[in-house]
This record gives structure tokens, C-alpha cells and sequence, in this order.
């Protein structure tokens, strides 16, 4: 099993601290999501990281995987649905304006350390590009919520999402579309009322959306399958570019698939 690096570091958006682990020490970032109620840890103990070894140990890809707050916020049935969308923002808010940097600070180190090594060895470094979004995002259930969540409301910060057997429509966890922060915090509603202006539909041009999901008839899986679907069918018409794969009749919800799958994908976006 592959092991990562811890941190617990303090949120000023949560007014708390906030756990996360790195696997690998250069390449290009994707910052993963827990499934429902899950922790920074369940990635490592599901293998997850294991699923994508060959890349992480060849400076690829780096691996940074988030904690949740869901048992306080969207989870927690003696909160209001109000509150429930408020903590969710919050979250929101930890993530993309004090998660994304950190974990953007710790790649550029490895990066730069990497390349010093080169020159070291004689080497060239690889060129820098020009700036621009170099952060992916993914998750599994309720995490692949999180992850298009993420990209849809700040693409300037994500080049891409992979949504692993998803569930994209929250907005009834936090009273409904009705509300402006459940509706902010809700793909499949925001898409359906037109949020999205078209400063941000130009923006997702040129970004990547993989979804996918498993036909299997037990568990959680249709419900995921179902979700998948209407989001990529949202998704398109709107305009915005998605590639959705829809697995076997064996495929359930569970983390053997979603490593298989994760294996898939990153060897195809980044070997």
C-alpha cells in the first residue's frame, strides 16, 4: 500500500484544522475527494493511490487528497437545510481559496526541486509554459460532486474533473434550487436555471469533464448511474464539452471499480 505524506493544517474558512495527504513529489496535481461522509484516508485505504503507482512514482502526477466536513454539513440532519448550505460553501470556500493554493505551493516546491536535479544531472529542465490551470479534480459519490462542483464554479483554477460514479444532484440535502447558496452549490440545478453566464461556458471550453458509472442494479449504483447521465445530458446542453463512460452490467458502486477506473483514466490523460 502506497503511503503519503501527512498535513493538518489550520482553515481560517472552517475555523478549524483540516487533514489532507500527498502521494508523489512532482507532476501534474489532481486533488481527490472523498466518497459520502469519508475522510482524507480513505483514498490510501482503498488503494486508490496504488491504482495510479506507476505515475505517482514517475513524477506524472501528484496526488493530493482532501478531507470532508460532511458529517457537519451536508450529513448532518439536525442542522437546517440553510445551515446545511452554508457549511457546504464554507467547505467550498476552504478548498478553492486555501486548499488549491497549498496545494498548488507544495507542487511548484517538487517541481522545482525536480528540476534542479536535472540541471544537476546535466539535464535540460522542462520548459515552463505560460500560466494556466495545471489543477485537477476528482472524487468518487458524493467526492465527484465536490470535484464538478469545484471546476464548474472556478474553471480559472481547474483544467479538469473525473467524476467516479457520482451523485450531482444535492440541492434538496439544503432546502432546494430556491435557495441562492444551494443553488450555487448544485451542478444539476445550476445548469438547469442557466447560472452559468457565458464568461463561464467560455471558460469550461477549454477544460475536460470525464464522468463515469457502472449499469450495476444493487447498491447505489443506479442512483449514481442515473445522476451520470443527467449531468452529461445538462452538460451538453449547455454547451460544455463532457466525455461520459458508462461501464458493465457488473460494474457496482464500490472502490475496486472506481480504482480500476482511475487507473484508466490517468494513464490515458497523463502517461
Amino acid at each position: 500500500m502506497m503511503e503519503g505524506i501527512y498535513y493538518k493544517e489550520w482553515s481560517t474558512a472552517l475555523g478549524r484544522d483540516m487533514e489532507f495527504k500527498v502521494y508523489g513529489t512532482a507532476g501534474v496535481p489532481v486533488l481527490a475527494f472523498p466518497c459520502e461522509g469519508g475522510r482524507f484516508y480513505d483514498w490510501e485505504n482503498n488503494a486508490m493511490p496504488d491504482a495510479a503507482a506507476w505515475l505517482i512514482q514517475n513524477g506524472r502526477i501528484q496526488l493530493f487528497c482532501a478531507d470532508s466536513i460532511d458529517a457537519e454539513g451536508l450529513l448532518n440532519g439536525s442542522l437546517s437545510p440553510r445551515r446545511r448550505a452554508e457549511m457546504q460553501e464554507k467547505y467550498f470556500c476552504y478548498i478553492t481559496g486555501e486548499l488549491v493554493p497549498r496545494i498548488l505551493a507544495l507542487n511548484a516546491a517538487g517541481s522545482a526541486a525536480k528540476a534542479a536535479s536535472a540541471a544537476e544531472a546535466d539535464k535540460p529542465a522542462e520548459k515552463t509554459a505560460a500560466p494556466k490551470p495545471v489543477l485537477w479534480v476528482t472524487g468518487a459519490d458524493l467526492g465527484a460532486y465536490q470535484a464538478v462542483n469545484c471546476l464548474l464554479r472556478r474553471p480559472e483554477l481547474f483544467c479538469g474533473a473525473i467524476g467516479l460514479s457520482g451523485r450531482y444532484d444535492v440541492a434538496g440535502r439544503m432546502g432546494g434550487a430556491e435557495d441562492d447558496l444551494a443553488l450555487r452549490n448544485s451542478p444539476l440545478a445550476a445548469l438547469a436555471v442557466g447560472l452559468l453566464d457565458s464568461a463561464d461556458k467560455a471558460a469550461l471550453q477549454g477544460r475536460q469533464i470525464l464522468l463515469y458509472a457502472g449499469q450495476a442494479q444493487d447498491g447505489r449504483e443506479p442512483e449514481a448511474l442515473a445522476s451520470t447521465l443527467a449531468l452529461d445530458e445538462a452538460l451538453k446542453a449547455a454547451g460544455i464539452p463532457v466525455s461520459t463512460e458508462i461501464w458493465g452490467q457488473d460494474v457496482t458502486h464500490e472502490w475496486h471499480w472506481w480504482a480500476r477506473a482511475f487507473d484508466v483514466f490517468t494513464n490515458r490523460l497523463f502517461s
